[in-house]
């Protein structure tokens, strides 16, 4: 045991040799008569004497104790594939999904649908072969993640089957996520009138009107974006990590 002192103005004064500043040398402070409560509360006016009681203090700082705290927090890689109509919520669950892992500080990266056509994908266009190029390579990017232990989460239309099932294969813990939303519901959702565009022809190509979106037949979950808000739908991903034992 030691013994601080404090003055009026709740600085500590007296220390000597059996006392050690709070933090640095492993003690915290400990309230003689009530333990919980801290010397410098604000009702607290004179504190003569304050024991405090020697704790492990932790040996990391900085990066290393954020790695350490990673380490913890996430126990193995994974890709979570959201796939379904634009419009239908993919990016904005996705959103919520990589903000909520990144304060529980697990390695994750977010691979959107929109942001690889702008940089890994420039060049290509709609046709189904360069979607199928899109997607391989999303694909590619977010399985070698997962097989490094980080937490690969895309958000792409990615509309045929056969090029999920060859991304699946690439990939280490796949989750495939069907965003589920009926055609009527994504159109009303539509506030920069792209599906308008394309029932006129401007948009060739365009998933739901002039191109197929071939729906999962076996998705490991179904998110329906009619019925319930996009918090709601996050919190269902994460708590299938944690029943996957992705995620502690």
């Amino acid at each position: 045991m030691c013994t601080y002192r404090y003055s009026q103005d709740n600085t500590v004064d007296g220390c000597n040799s059996k006392s050690a500043p709070t933090g640095c040398c492993g003690y915290r402070q400990v309230d003689r008569v009530n333990p919980r409560r801290s010397p410098f509360g604000r009702r607290s006016t004179v504190w003569p004497f304050v024991q405090c009681r020697r704790f492990a203090p932790p040996r990391c700082g900085g990066q290393g104790c954020a790695r350490a705290r990673r380490s913890k927090t996430v126990v193995d890689g994974y890709v979570l594939w959201f796939t379904g109509l634009s419009g239908a919520g993919k990016s904005t669950i996705a959103g919520l999904v990589v903000d909520e892992l990144r304060q529980r500080g697990a390695p994750v990266e977010l691979l959107d649908g929109d942001e690889v056509r702008t940089h890994l994908s420039k060049g290509l266009g709609f046709g189904k072969e360069d979607r199928d190029t899109n997607v391989r390579r999303i694909g590619w990017v977010a399985g070698l993640l997962s097989r490094h232990g980080v937490g690969a989460v895309t958000a792409a239309i990615s509309p045929y089957a056969d090029v999920r099932s060859e991304v699946r294969a690439m990939a280490h813990n796949f989750i495939e996520i069907f965003v589920d939303a009926p055609l009527g519901e994504v159109r009303r959702r539509d506030v920069k009138g792209l599906y308008a565009r394309a029932d006129r022809g401007e948009i060739p190509n365009f998933t739901g009107v002039s191109d197929p979106y071939e729906p999962p037949r076996d998705p490991e979950l179904h998110l329906r974006t009619a019925d319930e808000a996009p918090r709601e739908s996050a919190a269902t991903v994460l708590s299938y990590l944690q029943r996957r034992g992705l995620l502690k």
